[in-house]
């Protein structure tokens, strides 16, 4: 095992996040000492690294495996039923636990189950993307899809540990850890320009799981959501400031039935946040042509459908960041300075999204 870097995440249900290479041997250690049985829920792709995590754990528990359709069609509902059935007819008690094993949308299905079996199990995070690391296993936001939006139906429900072992990235397609870096690039954006400075001194590197710098950005990245979830668990404040491109970015998601990646959503999502904060008067015409630097190095997108503009402002006026009829938007007045315009006139909305039509 590679020394591991602790990050702490506050709150009235504290707990780490370890980060390293082959700490997977400590999810056991993680584990609620009571707990007898284990579901390990995980996507068809990752089934054989599953039951490798089973065995490990197997000694001292009754360890279950639920697979579940990858990426956001195991968001649903009936998927999460199919669990509760794995965990009912197993007679899983309150001091029994769930692992969930795979990326983000896993880890979000994972804790949704948890929190809702018998009012809320201990749940243990082991993310294994990009994504799932710096965002989706951190910070207790559970939820799944419906019909009409992405996470509308959900709980906050902290897990008991989040274990990320950087050894699971090396098998990630380019594509799926860049996708998954605009998560670390939004971070840069709304709290920690250090993330900026290296991925523009040395792009390669910084999507490189190998390098010094891939993992500074990560643990970077990581520490800035510990820092926002471990004060304001429940968004009532500064935890807004993590939905940075996500407004427009969900909607773009939703339009596309989630075909798109997460990140490749946000990424157009940020895009439109900076023009939209350089029409308001808030950043300066610099900070928004360095968001599409950035992105556009990295080989993420930072436009969408033209003549899609009507679809998804209908889709943002449902989004769940909105109060009331009132749409709510992160913007920046600078770089790392987030902050929150409400209730945007639509023809601001319209032009910021000129910019980003293709």
């Amino acid at each position: 095992m590679s020394a591991t870097t602790v990050i702490p995440v506050g709150g009235e249900q504290p707990y780490e996040v370890t980060i390293g290479r082959g700490v997977r041997d400590l999810v056991g250690a993680a584990l609620p000492p009571e707990a007898r049985k284990v579901l390990i829920v995980h996507p068809p792709t990752l089934a054989a690294q599953a039951e490798d995590l089973r065995a490990r754990l197997s000694d001292e528990r009754q360890v279950l495996l639920a697979e579940i359709p990858d990426a956001e069609q195991g968001k649903r509902v009936e998927v999460a039923a199919f669990c509760w059935q794995v965990m009912g007819q197993a007679d899983f008690t309150r001091t029994d636990a769930v692992i969930g094993f795979g990326g983000g949308a896993v880890t979000d299905l994972a804790g949704f189950v948890a929190a809702t079996w018998l009012r809320g199990v201990a749940v243990v995070q082991v993310p294994t993307t990009v994504l799932g690391m710096v965002d989706a296993a951190v910070g207790g936001k559970t939820g799944i899809n419906t019909a009409e939006g992405k996470n509308l139906v959900g709980v906050f429900w902290p897990p008991r540990a989040v274990v990320c072992d950087l050894d699971l990235l090396d098998t990630l397609s380019e594509n799926e850890r860049v996708a998954g870096f605009a998560e670390v690039v939004k971070a840069g954006f709304i709290w920690y320009p250090e993330i900026l400075d290296l991925i523009e001194a040395d792009p390669a590197a910084a999507v490189d799981p190998g390098s010094d710098v891939f993992r500074r950005c990560i643990e970077l990245a990581i520490d800035m959501k510990a820092r926002v979830v471990g004060e304001d668990l429940r968004e009532a404040s500064l935890r807004e400031v993590l939905n940075y491109g996500h407004t427009l970015g969900h909607a773009i998601e939703h339009a596309e039935r989630y075909r798109w990646r997460h990140g490749a959503a946000i990424s157009v999502g940020m895009m439109f946040a900076a023009e939209l904060s350089r029409l308001a008067g808030r950043l300066s015409d610099a900070g928004a042509q360095r968001h599409r630097d950035i992105l556009e190095t990295l080989g993420l997108p930072t436009s969408y459908r033209g003549g899609a503009w009507s679809q998804l402002l209908a889709t943002m006026q449902r989004d769940k960041k909105t109060r009331g009829s009132l749409l709510r938007f992160i913007v920046l007045d600078d770089i790392a300075k987030p902050t929150v315009l409400q209730a945007p006139d639509e023809s601001l909305l319209f032009a910021a999204y000129q910019e980003v039509a293709e």
